[in-house]
């Protein structure tokens, strides 16, 4: 048996867990992601990081799970998965030209322990034209993806700069969770 659960479908994220250790299995949680009212824009990934993570703890409480969200954030507002096409083209025309935050919260359990912690990327896009957006759109790349677009892949075209971890706005920032893992692993 392995010795800890991803709590996520997205291959992104196995890949990058695997630079980490093989001794992971992949158990996605299945839970309605819902967000309270009054949450701050900063902690929504957090939150539902939590949310993830408790859900499949409950399943195998003798098991380290770590749960993953992430989240697009452009002034205040959350940009998640795309619903369609045109929702995909409303939300690159405003990312277009502008700085925004790539915030992916994670949630280590395991039982009743839990560590939680959040790590902000900063993603500044190029002008995008309308035929650019639809070109992008035309890959099929944003329908899975919070803020409609993938920076491993079409995405990164979009991207005039980053500022911190690559591999969090990708979904998973490995460096930090490597060392938060140790620090649970001495403390559990």
């Amino acid at each position: 048996m392995e010795k800890y659960i991803l709590a996520s479908a997205s291959p992104r994220r196995k890949e990058l867990m695997s630079l980490i250790t093989d001794d992971f299995e992949i158990i996605p949680a299945d839970v309605e992601e819902i967000l309270p009212e009054d949450i701050y824009p900063e902690e929504c990934s957090e939150y539902l990081a939590e949310l993830k993570s408790r859900h499949v703890s409950r399943l195998y409480p003798d098991r380290t799970v770590i749960g993953c969200d992430t989240t697009v954030i452009i002034g205040r507002e959350v940009l998640g998965k795309p619903s369609d096409s045109g929702d995909a083209f409303d939300m690159l025309k405003k990312l277009s030209g502008k700085t925004h935050l790539v915030i992916t919260g994670v949630c280590i359990c395991k039982g009743e322990k839990a560590r939680k912690f959040s790590q902000i990327s900063e993603v500044e896009f190029y002008e995008l034209s309308a035929y650019e957006i639809n070109g992008y759109i035309a890959t099929g790349e944003p329908f899975d993806k919070a803020g409609a677009y993938g920076i491993q892949g079409f995405g990164g075209l979009l991207v005039k700069s980053i500022r911190g971890d690559y591999n969090n706005i990708v979904g998973l920032p490995a460096a930090r969770l490597k060392r938060e893992l140790i620090e649970f692993d001495k403390e559990a």
